[in-house]
């Protein structure tokens, strides 16, 4: 497995160009790990790695299919299950246009590859700067079909939770939350958020299974420990925060364009859903930022 890597005087980031040029791996450059460690011989797919992108949306699509435009569109769901989830582009090989020190621009065409799971054409940029205590990813995906396409992306980092033992304070505003079904799709529209899922004070996860999405997110979060922190900061195109307690113990902070399933919720009219249309040749990009605090 190639992969390239960046760093300067605060980072050091590991990107996996096959596998959607994921982050495997990024760290202070002390070597205390900002994002959950990755064993590279353990990787089979981007879910084993700590961060991939959402592309051309983000997280599921109930039943694989959605009605857009005034036609059906059918997707093949991923093996074991009846939806689609995390977009078409994770688990691709990317091409590295540009790398330096600390800079590195990764790109994806969908016309060169003849199984997408994706009706339209497109194209994806996901550049990676290191810049002083900051590391900002920046996503742009582009509509290059001829026709009005249906679209949405986001990051899925896992961060590491315990640092020196200690779990994160958790803070973030948002306006809303979608209740759920078992298989995490929304019931409904965006709901008042409920006490238990309340972040506007900063407040530890514990031992709490969460996997929420949240609408109307004012752009910041922050995990804070005793002696350091690290902020998160998205343009405004991110509006709906994912919160999901791993499995493995890392805890996935992600900024993400539209609601779960917002292709079929705003096929019913829900309002609120953030499904973006991108005319032929329209682009839809953003950029998040990492920001390390503290002594790392």
């Amino acid at each position: 497995m190639k992969t390239a890597a960046l760093r300067n005087e605060h980072w050091t980031l590991e990107v996996v160009p096959e596998w959607g040029a994921s982050i495997l791996g990024l760290s202070a450059a002390s070597g205390r790990p900002v994002m959950r460690l990755v064993d590279p011989a353990s990787v089979r797919s981007s879910s084993d790695t700590a961060c991939f992108p959402l592309m051309p949306y983000s997280n599921r699509i109930r039943d694989a299919r959605f009605e857009f435009a005034g036609r059906s569109v059918q997707l093949r769901p991923k093996a074991g299950s009846t939806l689609v989830q995390h977009g078409d582009v994770r688990n691709r090989p990317w091409k590295i246009e540009q790398v330096g020190d600390a800079h590195l621009v990764g790109t994806f065409d969908s016309r060169e590859f003849g199984d997408m799971n994706w009706p339209w054409a497109f194209t994806a940029r996901l550049e990676y700067l290191l810049h002083g205590p900051h590391c900002d990813i920046a996503l742009t995906l582009t509509n290059v079909s001829d026709e009005a396409m249906p679209a949405g992306m986001g990051l899925h980092p896992y961060f590491q939770r315990l640092q020196d033992g200690q779990q994160p304070q958790v803070q973030f505003g948002a306006g809303g939350w979608y209740p759920t079904d078992e298989n995490s799709l929304p019931l409904s529209g965006s709901q008042a958020i409920p006490a238990d899922l309340d972040f506007s004070s900063a407040r530890s996860v514990g031992e709490s299974q969460i996997d929420a999405v949240f609408a109307s997110w004012d752009g910041t979060a922050r995990l804070s420990w005793p002696t350091r922190s690290l902020t998160l900061t998205a343009d405004n195109v991110f509006s709906h925060l994912v919160l999901f307690t791993a499995p493995d113990g890392s805890l996935a902070l992600e900024p993400v364009s539209h609601a779960t399933d917002a292709f079929n919720l705003a096929a019913r009219g829900v309002a609120g859903s953030d499904m973006k249309v991108l005319s032929p040749g329209q682009s839809l990009a953003g950029a998040v930022r990492l920001t390390l605090e503290g002594e790392w």
